[in-house]
């Protein structure tokens, strides 16, 4: 039973009315500093904890709960009767409820102009000692780090005459254990990332020891094979926008395959200005397009290749409308992903209940799109880089062909580029009136992505005459550029840099078609 409760919190969000209801529930309050502040100024009874240890709170606040009478009252067993009589001996009663949060380390560090001073006097001390002491002894303390917990547990109070159960405490405890692990990981990749710390103006972008943090959302029925298990989590740091954040308005469980081919449509199509629509197929974007709405971009897309865009995905950049889901209704789709659906598209997909729809909101102007870090594990490893989130702008543009390209072929090699970015390497991809003609993807030859993208157009009954043409990457040599002029492209845009960079130029000024080079490439392995 719950009789005696320590409410120490950074966040008071919520914490006075949780308190009120406490003291109804006759439960006494410990609290300390600025929290006992705002308790008392609130009309509750409270107890200053240097007034119940009978220690003064020192050290310009670093020492104030480690004491005794605070962890004796935490840690005891009630169930072990050495332990109930340690602390009778000692006039310590028992604390059954502790409610704290941490100080804002990381929305510290977060500052420019956090100085390491700053920082560490943010390193809170005390509530982590608390925190762990009362998750350890969850047996017998119910212990709050989050107020969102703070309605859960007072319900059951209420119901169960001033006691919380034990799968409940079990759970506070575990999220207590996460809580504290990320607040020491936070802290741990802060420091070492400053190196000496006489020199610590400047902070590395990858610390000396990474701690990185997630939660699970799901376990996934297996992995990228039947034979392999699997599960999703969410990185706890995920900017606004990402896949993660998805709302699943109907559909079967989504599969890892799903949840990694999803992202990659998402990506792609989160990237775009005017109405998009992104097919992926293994990765890789089968059709890409642009329109006037998300109908007339979903056909242009679909055209692009329609027997790679079965069981593809299918992602949009503006709410699904009617037309829209009705047109997507009529090839098989595993998964569609929009920020958000009109009723009459959820109604028209309810009768594809087996269809997986996401509603995911879009990042806003000007915020993080990506994650900041990209990860990739490797045999006992870890690969970290930097998000791939570098957009071209004009003035980095070099035309080095004698023909300059015509506005629309410069509007045409920008739909390129932006698509070639999210294909795999190496990619080649021809593009006309905002949309994809011929995706050739991850080839070990540049001219067999080439000649892939220009039969793929073929067998669609596009033509690439006057298309445009992107390649991720430089071409080594002149033959690549060659297939895809003879495929008809009239304008190419490369990253360039190249040893033989003045023999493709000379290769495109012969046939007369316009070359930008961007001076970024965009591998995609």
């Amino acid at each position: 039973m719950i009789k005696q409760a320590l409410i120490s919190v950074s966040d008071k969000s919520g914490v006075v009315d949780f308190a009120r209801s406490l003291a109804e529930l006759g439960v006494s309050i410990l609290s300390t500093g600025g929290t006992a502040r705002l308790l008392a100024e609130s009309g509750l009874a409270v107890t200053e904890v240097g007034d119940y240890t009978g220690f003064p709170e020192m050290l310009d606040g670093r020492v104030k709960t480690l004491h005794p009478k605070i962890h004796g009252g935490i840690l005891a067993r009630r169930d072990l009767p050495e332990h109930v009589a340690a602390i009778d001996a000692h006039g310590i009663p028992t604390i059954d409820l502790l409610v704290v949060n941490l100080y804002p380390f990381r929305e510290t560090i977060a500052r420019d102009d956090a100085t390491l001073e700053e920082a560490i006097e943010n390193i809170d001390i005390g509530g982590p000692t608390m925190l762990r002491s009362a998750a350890k002894n969850h047996r017998d303390v119910t212990v709050l780090v989050d107020p969102a917990d703070y309605a859960g547990v007072l319900e059951e109070m209420r119901a169960n005459g001033n006691t919380v159960g034990y799968p409940t405490n079990f759970r506070l405890a575990t999220k207590v254990f996460a809580h504290t692990a990320q607040y020491d990981g936070a802290i741990t990749n802060y420091l070492t990332s400053l190196g000496d710390a006489r020199l610590h103006s400047e902070r590395n972008a990858y610390p000396a020891t990474l701690n990185v943090a997630f939660e699970k959302v799901q376990d996934l029925r297996y992995g990228e094979n039947p034979h392999q298990s699997g599960a999703f989590y969410r990185d706890l740091a995920a900017p606004v926008g990402a896949l993660s954040a998805y709302r699943q308005l109907q559909g079967k469980e989504l599969s890892y395959n799903n949840i990694a081919d999803a992202d990659a449509a998402w990506e792609c199509v989160k990237t775009f200005d005017v109405p998009a629509c992104v097919i992926v197929k293994h990765a890789n974007p089968c059709g890409v397009a642009i329109a006037d709405t998300p109908a007339g971009a979903y056909a242009k897309a679909f055209a692009t290749d329609p027997t790679s865009a079965f069981g593809g995905i299918i992602a949009f950049n503006r709410e699904v409308d009617e037309a829209t889901a009705e047109a997507v209704s009529r090839q098989f789709v595993e998964v569609l992903l929009a920020p958000s659906f009109t009723a009459g598209a959820q109604q028209l997909l309810n009768a594809k209940q087996n269809v997986r729809v996401l509603a995911i909101t879009l990042p806003a102007a000007g915020a993080p799109a990506t994650n900041a870090l990209d990860f990739k594990r490797v045999g006992g490893g870890l690969l970290v880089q930097s998000a791939d989130d570098k957009n071209i702008r004009p003035e980095e543009l070099r035309v080095v062909t004698r023909r300059q390209p015509t506005p629309k072929e410069m509007d045409d090699l920008l739909f390129a580029w932006r698509v070639a970015k999210f294909v795999k390497s190496n990619a080649i991809v021809f593009c006309a009136n905002g949309q994809t003609l011929g995706v050739g993807a991850g080839q070990m030859s540049r001219i067999d992505s080439a000649r892939i993208a220009s039969i793929k157009a073929e067998n669609a009954g596009l033509t690439l005459a006057g298309s445009a043409v992107a390649s991720d990457a430089f071409f080594p040599f002149r033959d690549g550029l060659d297939v895809v002029v003879r495929a008809g492209a009239t304008c190419v845009i490369h990253p360039g840099g190249s040893m033989r960079d003045n023999e493709v130029i000379a290769a495109a000024d012969e046939q007369n078609v316009a070359m930008v080079l961007t001076g970024t490439r965009h591998f995609r392995h």
